[in-house]
């Protein structure tokens, strides 16, 4: 039950973010144009990388990686999505 709970998150996070909405706005991006400072910028950060790590992961196990490729996957994912190089 609660991996099928996991799973509808997952999709209600791919369908909130349009697929690829993590890829055209990097959190770093949403919080400048938010003019987010402080405990606000702390807290929006935390979310965003949270919920881009969702979708790593789904898109990760979507492509059947393990051991060093999904560290690396993820990684990178998470990464580009949160908007650090």
């Amino acid at each position: 039950m609660e991996s099928i709970m996991k799973y509808l998150v997952v999709v209600v996070c791919l369908c909130a973010f349009g697929g690829s909405a993590l890829a055209d706005a990097s959190c770093t991006a949403r919080a400048a144009e938010k003019k987010l400072a402080g405990a606000a910028l702390t807290s929006f950060m935390k979310k965003c990388e949270e919920d881009a790590a969702a979708v790593c992961d789904a898109d990760s196990k979507s492509k059947n990686l393990s051991r060093a490729a999904l560290d690396s996957h993820m990684k990178k994912c998470i990464a580009d999505a949160v908007g650090k190089k």
